[in-house]
């Protein structure tokens, strides 16, 4: 079946669902487990176009920080759980095709995510990067709510 589960995380409530079962599913199935973090790249914000409001090393600094909070729990976790485990933070402009990319060059047969669930028109307009995962990906995608 599953030999290798790509599970991408937000650090939300939701995603550390899908994490657990995740986890349950890799033991279950003797798989290993790798997750993954999204992180958006470095924009320079300026109000005036010679003030910048933060510097790249302080950005990169900042953001492996939100990485590593980010992925504590999945690390503690398969720890707990005894599944094979490895993590990456990937900064990238759109999260949904690092999500494909780290799982194709990982070689993961599987992708397992949380779905935030928006309905309405939230759902249209903000679409999702659970759908959007769903829509381009070739890999076999779970879906937990």
């Amino acid at each position: 079946m599953y030999k290798h589960i790509l599970i991408p995380t937000d650090g939300s409530a939701l995603a550390e669902q899908a994490i657990t079962q995740g986890f349950t599913l890799a033991r279950t199935l003797n798989a290993k487990v790798t997750v993954v973090t999204v992180v958006p790249p470095f924009h320079v914000i300026a109000i005036e176009p010679m003030v910048v409001t933060t510097t790249r090393e302080e950005y990169d600094k900042d953001i492996a920080a939100l990485a590593a909070r980010r992925l504590a729990m999945p690390r503690a976790a398969a720890n707990a759980a005894g599944v094979v485990y490895d993590d990456v933070y990937v900064v990238a402009e759109q999260p949904w095709a690092a999500i494909i990319e780290t799982a194709r060059n990982r070689g993961c047969d599987l992708i397992m995510m949380a779905s935030h669930g928006r309905k309405g028109v939230s759902a249209l307009v903000l679409g999702s990067e659970t759908t959007k995962v769903l829509t381009h990906s070739k890999i076999p995608t779970l879906v937990c709510r």
